[in-house]
């Protein structure tokens, strides 16, 4: 059991059981789906940085996918989900003109 909550009220009735349980499962599986979306976001930026712009192409390709699958599940906000893509899609298309610029 997390928190406080849990340890204080557990409950009594057996429809609230369940859903303490369902709730439960689902607050862990979302806590990994968010750090999955944050640990791709990193890579994607890393990329940008690092200057290796065929890798960042790939990994925002992945974090889109997995931001989009957020958003359908409502672990994330669509409109979060939409704004975090269209921020790393202009990272790499404002890299690609800082190196087109300098060739």
């Amino acid at each position: 059991m997390v928190g406080s909550a849990h340890a204080t009220c557990m409950p009594h009735t057996k429809s609230a059981k369940k859903r303490l349980r369902q709730s439960l499962e689902r607050r862990t599986q979302n806590r990994a789906t968010k750090s999955a979306i944050k640990t791709q976001i990193r890579k994607v930026r890393a990329a940008v940085t690092a200057g290796d712009l065929a890798t960042a192409q790939t990994e925002l390709q992945l974090a889109t996918k997995k931001l989009d699958r957020a958003g359908a599940k409502r672990v994330i906000h669509p409109n979060a989900a939409s704004r975090t893509k269209s921020r790393l899609a202009h990272l790499i298309v404002a890299a690609k003109t800082k190196t087109t610029a300098k060739a």
